[in-house]
């Protein structure tokens, strides 16, 4: 499996984290054990959560109004409970997100984790866009690659994090709950 890049690094505020650094060092110092397994558990926590600064995951709700608003609402058949469920399954709703699979040898971008191998790019190209363009927020040319794809003779099965969870899914209505669209 691959991991996901985040486009820039995450920002600390160097005053908290040297704050906390000489905590446990006096603590390390009067307790040597006690430090030492207190300086790995801040170490730790400290890494779960230093989030980028700059990312940009958004709601459910708001994907789902965005999916909306970009007419995929029924597109092809699929409700939009459907395109969120994939968006979640896909990127955890961060449109931000460029997952590289090296054992596959592919690269999905945006929210939908779009391959350039096929749709962007240098590969066949068959949205007609770079796959940076698939990185935006506003997710216009995220949800028009989308419905060229989903237009294929696959369908939504052109994403199998899709048919693994959302196909056959008692459960789409939870998708849009509370989702004022």
């Amino acid at each position: 499996m691959g991991m996901y890049k985040e486009r820039k690094r995450a920002r600390v505020p160097v005053i908290s984290v040297g704050i906390v650094c000489d905590s446990i060092l006096s603590l390390s110092s009067q307790h040597p054990e006690l430090g030492k397994m207190k300086v790995s558990m801040v170490l730790s926590l400290i890494g779960y959560l230093v989030v980028p600064s700059d990312t940009a995951v958004l709601g459910r709700c708001v994907v789902a109004k965005k999916l909306h608003d970009g007419g995929l609402s029924d597109f092809e058949g699929y409700s939009l409970e459907n395109w969120v469920c994939l968006a979640y399954f896909e990127s955890k709703f961060n449109p931000m997100a460029v997952y590289e699979n090296s054992r596959s040898d592919f690269i999905g971008y945006g929210l939908f984790q779009i391959r350039n191998h096929d749709w962007c790019d240098h590969g066949r190209n068959r949205c007609h866009m770079s796959c940076s363009a698939l990185l935006n927020p506003d997710l216009n040319k995220t949800i028009e690659c989308a419905k060229t794809i989903v237009k294929g003779k696959r369908g939504m099965g052109a994403w199998p994090s899709w048919t693994l969870n959302c196909q056959h899914s008692d459960t789409l209505a939870r998708w849009l709950d509370g989702c004022k669209l």
